[in-house]
């Protein structure tokens, strides 16, 4: 049967040849005679599909071998206390900066505020974030441990377009980027980043993986109340095996990376091609809104979220019809976040063209009848 496009901001749409895989090795894997959920996590087999997907990731992102890949737990709102707790006593000052451009930064800096100073670099104005605030105007303080982002809004559909250069503001302090909704989206600049971290559930796998990319020197800077299982240097030295990962989750992660480095668009490969196929998938929606009497998006287009479109209908007393209609249509899971309302398509990395081209034709279809 035809299956429906999936729009969920996550857990999310995955691609349908890991799906597929997965489903032909539920049993057996690869001839053990057991599932992968079955495995011993430090058992030969569990082992190797744990080594493969780091390589894999490693290769896929680019990642320097100074950096260290941790496969944990707890998802993005976990980081956002424990990153503190492994970062935040780096320094005599116990202060972490937080540019707030949308719900999950603000979010980051009201944890962080339980282990230190969370001092506010810069913040936009007006209950729903449309912009992002110049790096030119952030006003860093004197020496924070690290300083943070959120790299891609999910909520608000904002998307920091390269990596900002704190080195090029006089400042020397790490960067720590939240990229779950659009990690293996795009490439990252690690020049700029000390630490990358990311919930699979938006664009990799399964909810209940969580990936942390450190640079080495910021190993070791733990809080004495950070809990040995959340410990960078820890985890690291370890292999990510000090307590029993998410194993399932790794495996479908790990299929997912090989899936990404399979992909292929207009003569690239890899990475590459997955971005350009982004960026027409949301170049399509977004043609659509901004030509539309019916539908708006509010976010200036140079800080546009290619993986989380929010838009609104004119007449919002239609949302609800137009999101029943969709489901009628096989298009799923367009409800806004509860926190803003409205509509959001997600466009993930497994979101084909043709869900995006579907979309657009239920919308144009909507629009002709109830503008």
């Amino acid at each position: 049967m035809a299956r429906p496009f999936n729009f969920s901001a996550g857990p999310a749409v995955l691609p349908l040849e890991v799906l597929e895989q997965a489903a032909a090795e539920m049993l057996d894997w690869h001839g053990s005679g057991v599932s992968v959920m079955e495995m011993s996590h430090r058992g030969r087999d569990f082992m190797s599909i744990c080594e493969q997907a780091e390589r894999d990731l490693r290769e896929l992102l680019a990642v320097p071998t100074s950096f260290r890949i941790l496969f944990m737990q707890g998802g993005g709102l976990g980081q956002n206390a424990i990153v503190p707790m492994n970062l935040i006593g780096r320094l005599a000052s116990h202060t972490a900066d937080f540019v707030l451009t949308g719900s999950w930064s603000i979010k980051s800096q009201a944890e962080a505020r339980r282990y230190g100073q969370a001092h506010v670099a810069a913040q936009l104005d007006g209950e729903r974030p449309v912009s992002l605030p110049p790096p030119s105007t952030w006003r860093i303080s004197t020496s924070p441990s690290y300083v943070h982002l959120c790299s891609n809004e999910t909520i608000d559909g904002i998307e920091f377009q390269e990596v900002p250069d704190l080195r090029a503001l006089g400042c020397d302090a790490p960067l720590v980027i939240d990229c779950s909704s659009h990690i293996a989206s795009r490439a990252i600049d690690w020049r700029r980043v000390g630490l990358a971290y990311a919930g699979a559930q938006k664009n990799i796998g399964p909810a209940g993986l969580t990936l942390v990319i450190v640079r080495d020197d910021l190993l070791g800077h733990a809080l004495p109340i950070c809990p040995s299982v959340f410990d960078y240097r820890t985890v690291a030295s370890q292999n990510s095996m000090f307590n029993t990962p998410p194993t399932y989750a790794i495996y479908i992660a790990g299929l997912t990376f090989q899936w990404l480095r399979r992909q292929t668009e207009a003569g690239l490969n890899g990475l590459a091609a997955i971005e350009a196929r982004n960026i027409a998938k949301a170049k399509l929606l977004y043609e659509c809104i901004d030509n539309s009497s019916l539908y708006r998006n509010d976010v200036h287009p140079d800080c546009r979220s290619r993986m989380n479109v929010p838009f609104f209908l004119a007449n919002e007393s239609l949302t609800e019809l137009f999101l029943l209609q969709a489901r009628e249509a096989g298009l799923l899971q367009l409800k806004g976040h509860k926190s803003v309302g409205g509509l959001r398509a997600s466009l993930y990395n497994a979101m084909p063209i043709d869900g995006v081209h579907a979309l657009v034709r239920h919308m144009q279809a909507f629009e002709a009848t109830h503008a």
